[in-house]
C-alpha cells in the first residue's frame, strides 16, 4: 500500500464523525462474521491510526502480522484453542499482535533526545519485558479503537498456543504474541446481550 493511499485512507477516517457509541458504548466483541472481505489497505490503515497513541519513550513495542493468506490461516488454526478455531477460520482477516523484546533498538530513531537505547537495554531482562508488555498492551487498545473508527469489528482473543504461534510466525525474532484479533464485519444477529460492567463506585474513588 503506497503512502499516498494510506494518507488518503487516514484522512477519510479523520473526516468521519466518530461517536462514543461507535468506539465504545455500542461496539461489541464479535465471534460470527458476515461474508464481507477486508482489504490489505483497510488493515494497514488501522495501524496508520493506532501508531499515534502514546507509549513510554515513544518506544512503540507493538509488532503485528495480518494473516490473510489461506496457507498462513491453515498454519494458525491448529494453534488456536478449540473454541477459537471456527471463529478464526471464518474471520475475513486475523491480526497477530505481539511485543518486541528488543524494541529498544528503535529508540535512537523514535526518541533521539537522550540515549534511551542504552538506558533501556541495560535494564534487567524482566523489566524490559514488563515495559514491552505494558506499552504493547496500550497499543493493542489503540489498535482496537482504530479498527472500530474505520468501521471494522474486532474479536480479540488470548486462547492460543503462544510459544507455537511465536515459532511459526515470528521465527527467530524476539517477538512474543499477546493477542490474536479477528477482524471484519461482525454479524449483529449472533451477539449475546451485552455483559454488565462495574460501576464507578466498584472500581474508582476520588482521593
Amino acid at each position: 500500500m503506497s503512502s499516498v493511499s494510506v494518507a488518503a485512507s487516514t484522512a477519510a477516517a479523520s473526516t468521519q464523525t466518530l461517536t462514543t457509541a461507535q468506539l465504545l458504548t455500542e461496539a461489541r466483541t464479535h465471534n460470527v462474521w458476515l461474508p464481507r472481505p477486508v482489504s490489505n489497505e483497510q488493515l494497514q490503515a488501522i495501524y496508520e491510526l493506532a501508531k499515534f497513541g502514546p507509549t513510554a519513550l515513544n518506544g512503540c513495542p507493538l509488532r503485528l502480522q495480518f494473516v490473510v493468506s489461506a496457507e498462513k490461516r491453515a498454519q494458525l488454526l491448529p494453534l488456536m484453542m478449540e473454541g477459537n478455531r471456527a471463529k478464526t477460520a471464518a474471520a475475513p482477516a486475523v491480526a497477530l499482535l505481539g511485543m518486541d523484546l528488543h524494541y529498544f533498538e528503535q529508540l535512537p530513531k523514535l526518541f533521539p533526545y537522550i540515549d534511551a537505547r542504552s538506558m533501556v537495554a541495560n535494564m534487567p531482562a524482566e523489566r524490559i519485558e514488563a515495559q514491552a508488555r505494558l506499552n504493547a498492551g496500550l497499543q493493542i487498545g489503540y489498535f482496537i479503537i482504530a479498527a472500530r473508527s474505520l468501521g471494522l469489528d474486532c474479536g480479540p482473543m488470548g486462547g492460543f498456543d503462544a510459544a507455537a504461534v511465536d515459532a511459526a510466525f515470528w521465527g527467530d525474532r524476539p517477538v512474543r504474541t499477546l493477542v490474536v484479533c479477528n477482524l471484519g464485519y461482525g454479524d449483529p444477529a449472533a451477539l449475546h446481550p451485552r455483559g454488565p460492567r462495574l460501576a464507578f463506585e466498584d472500581v474508582g474513588a476520588f482521593v
